[in-house]
């Protein structure tokens, strides 16, 4: 009951009901806060004090620190410490304050995401983890005693039987893989079962079979057989086989299918933890049932009196009437499962007052992702699109393309004749550069046998044996065996004549120029705070 309900109640919380939600959220929370800031915000400001702020916005220490301590190993020595690592920091924050302010935040597929990040997040927390990973060690010692621990590898002879197979098509089916059978009997070795294979079988490949990945009649037979054991014709729901094991594999490490056994393991295991869970967090909000109120309900089937209290709030029988309408069930079940919802509800919305790491986590989540977001939009895209800028940038900034060593533009002419060639090069010098490969291809090319064989582009030394040896003046290069008679069109530059040769790079340096603009004008306008008593306590406290 309990990880059912958990599932159901994480993808309403992030789907169609995420608006209903998030309300009910921040009503709850605005009265916790109030409850809190009477109760020890004081001591709570003391352990996690105030930063910066940041145009208005607080930041507190730990989500400075968990920043930090998250790109520390990452840093280039200038950022290496905290105070260093401020700029950078504010940066960000501004950034994804520029994406907030632009709406990007609202969108219902980004809250979505979000809220299905943290519902991913939020399940460990409202299950018990210690009875969760019992289980499923329990689970796991049952597979390892069982003789279907493990894996086996295995190739079939498999003939695909529908359910309203007719007698006649069926007993032809038994017919044939009987005969093959026997002809396997005769001739055994892997040779022989692979052409069986290729030649009689609707599946070809060979498969890892796992504890509950195929019916249990597939694996009553593979789990049984030694490697290199061949079965003998049996049927599943699906056809009829003959299979062989090629390798077995024994059970991993618990540590390393713990996660899966986790996932496939019986509902009634799963559930126990989600149960243990509940019943701690009930002692902890003290949970006090009614008995007078659960005894009308469960004797008439509605009540308007008290059920239970939960952290000091009455929860009525009006309350379960809105849930058990949602909830077709007995009265009994329906209560059950309204005490379990409600409770994990409660700790739903106290999560990050009692985790901090599933705060930081959540914030850094919908941040990075907002990052994301507003950078696509400000830089990558028009970096990608806007030729003009492109084109002045590097204009503005040639001499930073120049090359450490000139190179060789134009063409090599590989001909059949000398004769050729000489008057390949002649009638390209005629011609701008952009248009010789088709004047090579439409006058010396045209026939049935090429007269020339052409390379176009930017060489540097090394780049082409035959620009080396005309024009850097390398070692002597080997002729083409069918076009033995080479000669080279251009000139030696020192730098490209046009971004489109060096877009790659340039669209990489104009990023990071918009990236800076980006950055200076968010800090034109930003107010920022920073408290540099507390900012010497960071990582020590």
């Amino acid at each position: 009951m309990g990880i059912l309900f958990l599932k159901l109640y994480l993808c309403a919380v992030s789907a169609f009901d995420f608006v209903r939600f998030f309300k009910k959220v921040i009503m709850i929370k605005s009265c916790l806060a109030v409850i809190f800031l009477w109760l020890g915000w004081n001591v709570f400001a003391q352990q996690d004090p105030v930063l910066m702020r940041i145009n208005g916005k607080d930041v507190l220490r730990s989500e400075f620190e968990y920043s930090y301590n998250r790109d520390k190993s990452l840093l280039a020595l200038k950022h290496a410490t905290p105070g260093k690592y401020v700029e950078h920091f504010v940066n960000f924050k501004l950034k994804v304050g520029d994406a907030e302010a632009a709406g990007l935040d609202t969108a219902f597929a980004f809250r979505e995401e979000v809220e299905n990040y943290r519902a991913r997040l939020v399940e460990s927390y409202l299950t018990d983890t210690v009875e969760a990973d019992a289980a499923a060690r329990r689970w796991y010692d049952r597979m390892k005693a069982h003789h279907r621990g493990g894996q086996v590898r295995v190739r079939h002879i498999f003939k695909y039987l529908p359910q309203n197979v007719s007698g006649d098509a069926l007993r032809d089916a038994v017919a044939r893989m009987d005969s093959i059978h026997e002809y396997l009997r005769k001739n055994p070795g892997d040779n022989a079962f692979n052409a069986c294979v290729e030649r009689f079988s609707d599946e070809k490949r060979s498969l890892w079979v796992s504890w509950l990945q195929m019916p249990v009649e597939f694996e009553d037979v593979a789990f049984e057989l030694p490697v290199g054991g061949v079965s003998q014709p049996f049927f599943t729901p699906q056809g009829i086989h003959i299979v062989k094991v090629l390798e077995r594999r024994e059970l991993p490490p618990f540590e390393k299918v713990k996660d899966e056994i986790m996932a496939r393991q019986s509902r009634h295991e799963a559930d126990r933890g989600v149960e243990v869970q509940v019943e701690k967090l009930k002692k902890e909000y003290r949970y006090t049932p009614d008995k007078a109120g659960v005894d009308e309900l469960t004797n008439s089937g509605h009540t308007s009196r008290t059920l239970f209290t939960l952290a000091g709030r009455s929860y009525t029988g009006t309350d379960f009437a809105r849930f058990a309408a949602a909830y077709p069930a007995g009265v009994r079940k329906q209560l059950d499962v309204f005490i379990v919802k409600t409770v994990l509800d409660y700790e739903n919305t106290c999560l990050e007052q009692k985790y901090p790491d599933l705060r930081c986590l959540v914030q850094d989540y919908k941040e990075q992702a907002l990052l994301k977001k507003i950078i696509d939009k400000e830089i990558c895209k028009r970096a990608a699109t806007d030729e003009a800028g492109l084109k002045a940038y590097f204009e503005k900034h040639r001499s930073d393309y120049q090359w450490e060593e000139r190179r060789y533009r134009g063409i090599v002419l590989h001909g059949v004749s000398k004769r050729v060639v000489k008057q390949a090069r002649k009638f390209l010098k005629s011609l701008p550069e952009e248009e010789w490969k088709d004047a090579i291809r439409l006058t010396f090319n045209a026939g049935a046998q090429p007269q020339i064989q052409a390379e176009q582009g930017v060489f540097a030394p090394g780049d082409n044996a035959y620009v080396d040896d005309l024009v850097f003046k390398g070692k002597d290069a080997t002729p083409l065996v069918s076009f033995p008679f080479t000669a080279v069109l251009g000139k030696k530059v020192k730098g490209p004549d046009d971004y489109q040769e060096v877009k790659d790079r340039l669209v990489a340096d104009y990023q990071t120029y918009l990236d800076g603009r980006w950055v200076d004008r968010l800090r034109s306008s930003a107010k920022v705070e920073i408290n540099q008593e507390v900012l010497k306590t960071v990582n020590n406290h």
